[in-house]
């Protein structure tokens, strides 16, 4: 049995540098240079790195067999807004990218990027946001119609803020808050899914570090689309015979996942995960004394999904750190990406 040490303090801080990237669906840029040149300084020379059409990275890493192929994905792209109105008064209305909670964003940080890449801080603030003048403040909806970005600019008309160059279609950056406490708790926006990102990156090194190589010819997708719909839903080079989604565990009442465990999912809502695949997973953990936990999730689905729903064949399951407060200000702990790490490391090196 290959012994695997887990990288989690680099593991750790090739995280917190990619949630420090903004990479709202349809931008992902400076996300997917970072990501690429972390697994480029691995210094693996048979992993091999392309950006699919649709922008995503896909990483293929020869296996000790070529008869099958595994897949493996997580997403980097995350939630956002966009620009959808310049008002009369020079603030600016929201689209939505992805299922943003507007509760969450409300006096948050913000930067808008324009066209030519000028950028503008501001925050997201109700409308009429002064409790001393707006007697409703308490009991109105948060919404794309009541929420609206401040800009740190002085505008006062829409000529104004068009005059900086700003216009619909911008993207609108939202602050991540990226902390990590004395006591193991990681805090930020957007851990879903770059925390998956870090456990595949975590994943690799360790096999590098060991000497060793996944049993299948084993392609990694880390998509850019994920958070709309349609990120696992092509780029593979292979027919694959498995794949594994790597997103987080969704934690709250009634659910039985944690922060410090990997989450296993047995069902989202886009039906049951692969009974056989699932079950190796199961095992695995055990095996290994990978503390886990096997759950369902009510109101999510993945890029397994996607990729089940564009006409995929291979067995798909799910996995991933246990994350708080998903879709706004979430958290995880050290144990749980160490957790999930390890158990894909060992998936990638178990030979049935």
């Amino acid at each position: 049995m290959t012994h695997l040490t887990i990288p989690l303090d680099p593991t750790i801080d090739f995280l917190i540098g990619l949630l420090n990237i903004p990479s709202p669906t349809g931008y992902h840029r400076e996300a997917n240079a970072y990501t690429r040149a972390a697994f480029e300084a691995l210094n693996i020379p048979d992993l091999h790195i392309h950006e699919t059409g649709k922008g995503a990275l896909m990483l293929t890493w020869c296996g000790e067999t070529s008869d099958k192929a595994r897949g493996v994905t997580a997403h980097l792209d995350t939630l956002g807004l966009m620009v959808r109105e310049i008002k009369a008064n020079g603030r600016l209305k929201t689209s939505p990218i992805g299922g943003i909670s507007y509760n969450s964003v409300e006096s948050e940080g913000v930067t808008v990027r324009t066209f030519a890449d000028t950028r503008f801080r501001g925050t997201a603030q109700m409308v009429n946001p002064s409790l001393h003048v707006n007697a409703n403040l308490r009991t109105s909806e948060r919404s794309a119609e009541n929420i609206e970005i401040r800009l740190d600019a002085k505008t006062s008309s829409a000529a104004d803020t068009r005059a900086l160059g700003i216009d619909v279609g911008d993207f609108i950056f939202v602050d991540p808050r990226v902390e990590v406490t004395d006591t193991g708790f990681i805090k930020s926006r957007f851990l879903d899914d770059k925390a998956g990102v870090a456990n595949i990156y975590g994943a690799i090194m360790a096999l590098r570090d060991a000497g060793v190589r996944p049993a299948w010819d084993t392609e990694f997708l880390i998509a850019n689309y994920e958070e709309v719909g349609h990120g696992g839903s092509s780029g593979w080079t292979r027919a694959l015979t498995e794949l594994l989604s790597i997103d987080m565990g969704a934690l709250g009442e009634s659910q039985n996942s944690d922060e410090f465990s990997v989450s296993i999912c047995i069902k989202d809502a886009s039906g049951p995960y692969h009974f056989d695949l699932t079950h190796k997973l199961r095992n695995l953990a055990l095996q290994h004394a990978i503390p886990h936990k096997p759950d369902i999730y009510v109101f999510y689905s993945s890029d397994g999904s996607a990729y089940w729903r564009a006409g995929g064949d291979a067995q798909v399951a799910l996995i991933g750190p246990g994350v708080e407060a998903s879709h706004a200000y979430e958290r995880t702990h050290r144990e749980s990406i160490l957790n999930t790490t390890h158990l894909l490391a060992q998936y990638l090196l178990s030979d049935s």
